[in-house]
């Protein structure tokens, strides 16, 4: 019986290391297939840069919101606002207004703001923002007035009015309020009016250039030979980091340049860089992020501080605070009420053992090295900051 149940167990190692060795064979396989596809992930152009002079422009103006329903600034702790209605009902027609006489609570002051897209043409409606600049509780309800938007030059480039749409609410009585959202800016859909346009004309132009969003010399040789194989080699140069210059061979074709380089694949390079907002406790981390051979030990110390009140009450009959009652003495019919603090502090270390991460570590083995440590998104904050200083973080670390 024995010999036979140690023959049926030995049978099956075979089988498992069959399984096994198909299974290791199917996840270098599977690897091996997403190798090249990671190391070939090729963008476009457009997505990765800008042609110099085709771009946004951003526009500001102030103005007011009418008709909010009692959510509007205090008059008395917002005096721009209160100036900017007697101003505006001057120019109305509505003269000799006194500041004292302004109790309006359903007007605000407001800043707008929009983007003026390239070639945009006198007419064309454009999105607008409304943040309210007082006190004013919420936009929900309101109607923006005529206002003008300027650029960085002074000059009027649109004009702005419409009924306000939020995503927020705020809802208050006089005990307890509820805000969902930021009620105090809103949007207007196509709200501004584009009165002036940029001057900027493509068929003047002998060349253009591009700028990438993310200036790196390595993907700026590369958008070199993807539009050298285009135009010729003649045709374009790498000015620095972030700028490549093309010659157009003749005016009449910029646009059609232009739509053709947009249009070309490249394989952009980025700097390893570790992003860290300590604020959420949010860490981002690149593909090429390398780490040297470092030991690593997280420690916690917990400090733990409880304060509890206990209320103290003497007895109703007490002789100077004794409830003891003695012959030829005052009494005092009831004693001091106090409140004594009891402070119970309570304090924890966990102790941990060194985890060595070797040379060259990938993103993936230093997310499975800290979890195998047990340490969290605020520990790990610490954990790479500790590594850069010694020198082993071969990567930025920004820290926003």
């Amino acid at each position: 019986m024995h010999g036979a149940r140690r023959m049926t167990q030995t049978s099956h190692f075979p089988t498992i290391r069959r399984l096994l060795r198909h299974l290791q064979i199917g996840v270098l396989a599977f690897a091996v297939g997403i190798a090249p596809f990671a190391a070939n992930a090729e963008v476009r152009i457009k997505d990765i840069a800008n042609f110099e002079g085709v771009r946004e422009n951003h526009l500001i103006g102030y103005g007011l919101v009418v008709g909010l329903l009692g959510t509007g600034d205090k008059l008395n702790s917002s005096p721009f606002t209160r100036e900017s209605i007697r101003g505006m009902l001057e120019r109305l027609g509505v003269a000799n207004l006194e500041a004292d006489t302004l109790k309006t609570k359903n007007t605000a002051a407001v800043m707008v703001t929009a983007k003026l897209p390239p070639f945009a043409r006198r007419g064309s409606p454009i999105d607008v923002t409304v943040s309210s600049l007082g006190d004013a509780t919420s936009l929900r309800g309101g109607t923006l007035l005529v206002t003008p938007l300027t650029a960085a030059d002074g000059a009027v480039y649109a004009v702005a009015q419409g009924a306000l749409a939020t995503s927020g609410y705020s809802v208050e009585g006089n005990a307890a309020s509820i805000v969902e959202g930021v009620p105090t800016i809103a949007r207007i859909e196509n709200g501004g009016i584009v009165e002036r346009e940029v001057e900027f004309s493509l068929f003047e132009m002998d060349s253009v250039r591009i700028a990438l969003r993310d200036p790196d010399f390595t993907t700026a040789a590369r958008v070199h030979d993807a539009v050298a194989k285009l135009l010729g080699s003649s045709a374009v140069e790498v000015l620095d980091s972030g700028t490549i210059e093309v010659w157009i061979p003749g005016k009449s074709n910029v646009p059609d340049t232009i739509m053709a380089i947009e249009s070309l694949m490249v394989q952009p390079d980025a700097v390893a860089r570790v992003v860290v907002d300590e604020k959420s406790g949010t860490i981002v981390m690149g593909a090429n992020v390398r780490i040297a051979q470092v030991a690593i030990s997280q420690g916690g110390l917990t400090v733990q501080v409880q304060e509890n009140y206990s209320v103290s009450q003497p007895g109703p009959v007490s002789v100077l605070g004794d409830t003891t009652v003695a012959s030829n003495r005052s009494i005092t019919i009831g004693g001091s009420t106090v409140i004594v603090p009891e402070t119970e502090i309570q304090v924890q270390e966990i102790e941990r053992s060194f985890t060595i991460l070797n040379g060259d570590v990938s993103l993936q083995e230093l997310v499975n090295g800290l979890n195998a440590i047990g340490v969290g998104a605020r520990q790990t904050i610490a954990i790479l900051q500790a590594i850069k200083a010694a020198g082993a973080l071969h990567a930025d670390l920004e820290i926003i």
